[in-house]
């Protein structure tokens, strides 16, 4: 007879994420985020490879990140209020995790599983920070799909590319919830 976890099964019926704009300080401390960033490490994993990292961006780091977003999609010929807002991400952040996937040489684990992976750890650190009592997003955006971006901001090697960039903070009010998937809508039951 399975032993149900109520609490955690409740969590997971009601989580869900905060917009980065209405996250502000106080954010985790150094101390704070080890427990976070542990519980995200604890994802499905074929091979044992971790085939991910963690850069912690804190406020100044931030800040230099919305700096190179702003001149790289000015070199691209974006629009202004394209470029605005990947700026924005960064500049009006104060904490964020760049969740970098990490490519691993191996012929026993196929690519798609290492790069699911990653994404389960950017789940499980949304989760986990959200768990912890403080508001996250998850978001990427244009400046986290060009390598020159990556390179310079995050000095990411050949290969590497963020899956995601974890924003966590304190939520300065909560927005409405928004409609959920019809789960009937999306099943199929399969009997024989």
């Amino acid at each position: 007879m399975p032993a149900p976890n109520p609490a955690a099964m409740e969590f997971f019926l009601t989580r869900r994420s905060r917009p980065a704009k209405i996250l502000t300080t106080p954010v985790p401390s150094r101390e704070d985020l080890v427990p976070i960033l542990t519980a995200a490490a604890r994802v499905p994993d074929h091979g044992k490879l971790e085939p991910w990292r963690f850069i912690v961006l804190e406020r100044g780091a931030l800040l230099r990140l919305a700096e190179v977003a702003r001149r790289r999609g000015a070199e691209m010929g974006m629009e202004p209020d394209r470029i605005e807002k990947g700026t924005a991400q960064f500049a009006d952040a104060h904490l964020a995790v760049a969740v970098v996937k990490v490519p691993r040489e191996t012929v026993k684990v196929p690519e798609i599983e290492q790069t699911l992976s990653a994404g389960a750890v950017c789940l499980g650190l949304l989760n986990a920070a959200l768990a912890s009592g403080w508001g996250a997003t998850w978001l990427t955006g244009w400046h986290v799909h060009d390598k020159a971006f990556c390179k310079e901001a995050l000095d990411l090697s050949e290969g590497e590319w963020v899956a995601g960039m974890i924003h966590i903070g304190t939520e300065t009010n909560t927005p409405p919830d928004r409609p959920r998937p019809d789960v009937a809508a999306l099943t199929t039951w399969v009997s024989a």
